[in-house]
């Protein structure tokens, strides 16, 4: 079991907080933003930023060459669904793709947006990092949380229209 502290400052004890989340477990703050057979979206439960989704897996695996094949056409599918989302929804131009298999949760894909404000920390992957953890220590506000959420309603009623 892992301890993990969500952005809201709750902390939750999991054996994997994607399994958790997926299965509904715990319930990622701002809901759910959209869902398939195969793959449930939601708002990073650590990084309050408008429009930063995380695209798990529902089922437990870790590396890209582990994917079944209807699995891997519903993830594009999903990605390009939300992507098309956070551009008509929220106006965000660029997004950073973000995946690592040797993470301690299971399959999943960050969705982060380039806003200005992430240009002091330059434009790379790089660049990630530092952005992530500037929304956890001085965007981790009522106040912005509320931005989130509101973002977040956004995206989820533009995507049933899409």
């Amino acid at each position: 079991m892992r301890k993990i502290t969500l952005a809201n400052g709750e902390t939750v004890e999991v054996q994997c907080l994607s399994c958790a989340i997926t299965s509904g477990l715990i319930e990622p703050e701002g809901g759910t933003v959209i869902e398939s057979e195969y793959f449930h979206a939601h708002q990073d439960v650590a990084y309050p930023i408008e429009g930063l989704v995380i695209l798990a897996s529902k089922r437990h695996f870790s590396c890209m060459d582990e994917i079944y094949d209807e699995e891997a056409a519903d993830l594009i599918y999903m990605l390009r669904k939300i992507r098309a989302a956070q551009r008509e929804a929220l106006g965000i131009d660029y997004v950073y793709y973000f995946y690592n298999e040797d993470t301690t949760h299971h399959f999943h894909i960050w969705m982060v947006p380039r806003y200005q404000w992430m240009e002091a920390f330059g434009r790379s992957v790089e660049s990630v990092r530092p952005v992530l953890l500037q929304a956890r220590h001085k965007l981790n506000t009522e106040e912005n949380r509320k931005s989130v959420h509101a973002a977040l309603n956004k995206l989820r009623r533009k995507l049933q229209e899409i």
